[in-house]
C-alpha cells in the first residue's frame, strides 16, 4: 500500500505532466538556465535518443570530458581540438550557453604536465609556464564562444583544507590565483568559476568561502561558484543546500549547481564523496534495481528532486544555472561510481529517454514560484 507521501507525489507528477508539455528550459525561463553535461555521442549528434532531449529541454551545455586536459592536450607539443570544436559547434547551432569544463584539475591530467623530460617534478616557474600556455591556448581558441569556464576544479579536501595536488605542491596555494589570472587574460568577457563537490557540508563550505575571499582579495575575477550537485536521496538536507547557496551569494558571486544527479543505490563506501579516485567493491545487495526502479523509489526520487528545486527556486536571484550531469539514466557516471557495473537511476529521463515522475516534480516547482 502506497504511503500518503508517495501518493501525493504521484498526483503532483500526473498533474504537472497532464497540464502542460512544458520543457525544463521553458519552465525555468527568467529564473536560471537549465543545463546538461554531454558525452561525445551527443554533441556529435550520433545519440538519436539523447540529442532530441538535449535540444528540446536544455539551454546550456557542459562537456563531460572533451575540454579536460587529457583529451585536449595529450602531449607536451600536441593539442587535439577535434571533439572540443564539435562540442562548441553543437552549442552554437542550438543557441545554448556553453560552459568549458575544466582548465585546472588534479585528475584526468597527464603525468607529463608536472614533470620535465627526465621525469622529475617541474619547478614552480616551469609548471606556471605550462599552465599559462594551456589556458591561453584553450580559452583563447574559444574566446567569445564559450561563455563560462570552470577554471579550477576540486582544490579542497573534505575538511575544507587545501588538497595536496601536484599543482599545490609545486606552485603553492597561489596556483588558483594564477589560473584565474591566465583565464581572464585569455578571455576577459568569459565568466570564471571555482567548482567543487560536497559544498553543502559545513566544513568544506567554510573552506570554499575562505578560498573565494582569498581570490577576491588577490584582485582576480571570480564570477561564480559551482556547487556540484552529486547528492543522495537522504542527504544533504534542503537546509544545508540553502545555507551553502546563501553563503556563496553573500560573497557577491553567482551560484551554479553544476553536476546534479541523485544516487538512489545503497552506499558501497563509508563516506559520501564525488572524488572519482574513490573505488568500492559491491556486495550481493548493492545493485538492487537492475530490472527498473520500483514505484516507491521512483516517487522518493521525485520527492527529492522537488525538494531540491524548491530550494533553487527560493534562491533563484542567486542562481545562474542548474546543470544535470548526464541526459538519461543510461549515460550517468553513477552506473560505475564508486562501484562499477551497477544500474543507477539518478536523472529525470530513464534509459529509454522517457520522462520520469521526477521530471514532473521539477517542472511543478517552477510553476509554484
Amino acid at each position: 500500500m502506497k504511503s500518503i507521501v508517495a501518493t501525493t507525489w504521484i498526483i503532483l507528477a500526473s498533474a504537472a505532466l497532464g497540464q502542460t508539455a512544458q520543457t525544463l528550459k521553458g519552465a525555468y525561463e527568467g529564473m536560471f538556465k537549465i543545463g546538461a553535461a554531454l558525452n561525445r555521442a551527443q554533441f556529435e549528434e550520433r545519440d538519436t535518443r539523447g540529442v532530441p532531449i538535449v535540444v528540446e529541454q536544455f539551454n546550456s551545455i557542459s562537456p563531460e570530458n572533451a575540454l579536460k586536459w587529457g583529451p585536449i592536450h595529450p602531449r607536451v607539443d600536441e593539442y587535439d581540438f577535434g571533439a572540443a570544436d564539435r562540442f562548441v559547434e553543437f552549442g552554437e547551432k542550438h543557441k545554448m550557453f556553453i560552459v568549458g569544463h575544466c582548465l585546472v584539475w588534479h585528475s584526468q591530467t597527464p603525468r607529463w604536465v608536472f614533470e620535465n623530460e627526465k621525469g622529475e617534478p617541474l619547478t614552480r616557474e616551469g609548471l606556471l609556464e605550462r599552465m599559462q600556455d594551456h589556458i591561453r591556448t584553450v580559452v583563447g581558441r574559444y574566446k567569445g564562444r564559450i561563455g563560462g569556464w570552470d577554471v579550477v576544479n576540486e582544490a579542497l579536501n573534505e575538511d575544507g583544507t587545501m588538497r595536496q595536488t601536484p599543482w599545490y605542491r609545486i606552485i603553492g596555494e597561489d596556483y588558483l590565483v594564477k589560473a584565474f589570472q591566465y583565464a581572464q587574460a585569455a578571455d576577459p568577457r568569459a565568466e570564471l568559476y571555482y567548482n567543487d563537490y560536497s559544498l553543502a557540508n559545513e566544513a568544506k563550505r567554510k573552506g570554499a568561502v575562505e578560498l573565494i575571499k582569498k581570490l577576491q582579495a588577490a584582485g582576480v575575477k571570480v564570477s561564480g561558484v559551482g556547487m556540484q550537485g552529486h547528492v543522495r536521496l537522504e542527504s544533504p538536507t534542503a537546509k544545508q543546500e540553502a545555507e551553502s547557496i546563501e553563503a556563496f551569494a553573500a560573497l557577491g558571486v553567482k551560484v551554479h549547481i553544476t553536476e546534479l544527479d541523485v544516487d538512489v543505490l545503497p552506499r558501497t563506501q563509508r563516506q559520501s564523496s564525488a572524488d572519482i579516485a574513490a573505488k568500492a567493491e559491491g556486495a550481493a545487495n548493492s545493485n538492487p534495481y537492475t530490472a527498473g526502479l520500483p514505484e516507491a523509489v521512483q516517487q522518493a526520487l521525485a520527492k527529492r528532486y522537488g525538494e531540491l528545486f524548491a530550494v533553487f527556486v527560493q534562491h533563484r536571484k542567486s542562481l545562474s544555472r542548474v546543470t544535470f550531469w548526464g541526459v538519461t539514466d543510461g549515460d550517468s557516471w553513477l552506473n560505475n561510481f564508486p562501484t562499477r557495473g551497477r544500474t543507477n537511476h539518478p536523472l529525470l529521463f530513464d534509459r529509454e529517454g522517457k520522462k520520469k515522475p521526477a521530471f514532473a516534480a521539477v517542472v511543478d516547482q517552477a510553476n509554484r514560484k
